[in-house]
């Protein structure tokens, strides 16, 4: 029994203690936020960012789906959010979620745009801490003048 409490001790407990420290180097999380303009469903030349957006990145437990980790973040002036992660979310669901909008006339969430996911591990080959999430948007409650325009240059035209 001597010799099972001192492998225990030995060879568990570190690695125990080493898995709950958080990390010592945290995962950089960036993105933007955008207000789709022109109702596209993806930014274009008219698409402008929000200050002042609030963004949130969450974790979820992969079977269960309980939420394990959330934190929120505020976009600057460029409509870019930067938060700081200390912990590697190895077999967890992270993603980045919008929240809310502070402009008035572009506060509803653009379907299929209010999230993105974001890998929150070192096990996966990425070497960088650097997290780039795709950009979220929301949308115009009406279209902006001169979308025709500017929709009209990402049509499949051939000559």
């Amino acid at each position: 029994m001597a010799r099972f409490a001192l492998l225990f001790a030995l060879c568990v407990l570190p690695a125990l203690v080493a898995a709950s420290r958080p990390v010592r180097t945290p995962f950089v999380v960036r993105g933007k936020v955008y207000c789709d303009t022109c109702l596209a469903g993806f930014e274009t030349s008219a698409t402008t960012y929000i200050h002042g957006a609030k963004v949130k990145v969450e974790c979820k437990n992969r079977n269960t789906m309980e939420l394990l980790y959330s934190q929120e973040a505020t976009t600057d002036s460029s409509g870019s959010y930067t938060l700081l992660v200390n912990e590697d979310h190895d077999d967890q669901v992270c993603d980045a979620v919008l929240v809310s909008s502070p402009q008035k006339g572009c506060s509803s969430i653009s379907e299929g745009r209010d999230r993105a996911r974001v890998i929150l591990t070192r096990y996966n080959g990425i070497a960088s801490n650097d997290r780039f999430v795709n950009a979220m948007g929301f949308a115009r409650d009406e279209v902006m003048s001169g979308c025709n325009q500017v929709l009209r240059q990402y049509l499949d035209i051939e000559d």
